[in-house]
């Protein structure tokens, strides 16, 4: 497991932000690092994701910003030259996994099959995304998986929330969750940041609770 992961590790619940505005970056990444969840996965979703990765990562060095729903090589080049940690994407695409890690960042592809989980293995990775999580099989079928992978971990994202959150910290293969019910797009458009705050502190919380 690269250092990247590591310390996602540690932090045990990734932030899954989708903003239509950069402007909603910086309050946004306030809320995160205030309430101890000092990360963010900013997806690709939007035409704001560039210019809220570049705020988010000059104005909170100590954030690990990200990009998600990254899809081809152009996007993970915007990315990472805007200040984005690691790259994450819905599916495996050899040719942009080949282009990050090339780049000497941290690179975690989508997978829900077997056969994907062996072709993305052929570039060394460790931690896949597990997407999406819950209408793959959640839980269950990540151990199913994990079974014959030995030293594989998983970054489960889709579908995890609060509720269901404490059952895949306490699995040992489980680096992080994805999520993004903390951080919805609802909350992010009315300016609602006191309580983005508070539920980043309840998710930080569920963390300690189950991981120490």
């Amino acid at each position: 497991m690269n250092d990247m992961m590591k310390k996602l590790n540690k932090i045990g619940i990734v932030p899954v932000v989708v903003l239509e505005s950069a402007e909603d970056a910086l309050p946004l990444a306030e809320q995160l690092a205030a309430g101890g969840l000092p990360c963010a996965e900013v997806t690709f979703r939007t035409a704001a994701a560039e210019e809220s990765i570049r705020r988010m990562a000059k104005a909170f060095p100590d954030l690990i910003v990200g990009a998600g729903t990254v899809l081809t090589c152009e996007q993970a080049d915007r990315a990472v030259d805007a200040g984005a940690k690691f790259i994450v994407s819905p599916g495996f695409n050899p040719r942009v996994t080949e282009h990050v890690l090339k780049k000497g960042v941290p690179m975690t592809p989508g997978v829900c099959t077997p056969t994907e989980i062996e072709a993305a293995l052929q570039f060394d990775l460790d931690v896949l995304k597990f997407f999406p999580a819950e209408p793959s099989g959640g839980l269950k079928m990540i151990k199913a998986l994990a079974a014959p992978y030995v030293g594989l971990h998983f970054m489960p994202t889709g579908g995890i929330n609060a509720d269901n959150v404490r059952d895949y910290l306490k699995y040992d293969r489980i680096v992080a969750c994805g999520g993004s019910w903390m951080v919805s797009g609802k909350l992010v458009k009315e300016g609602n940041f006191a309580e983005i705050g508070r539920l980043v502190r309840e998710a930080a919380g569920i963390v300690k609770e189950i991981r120490g």
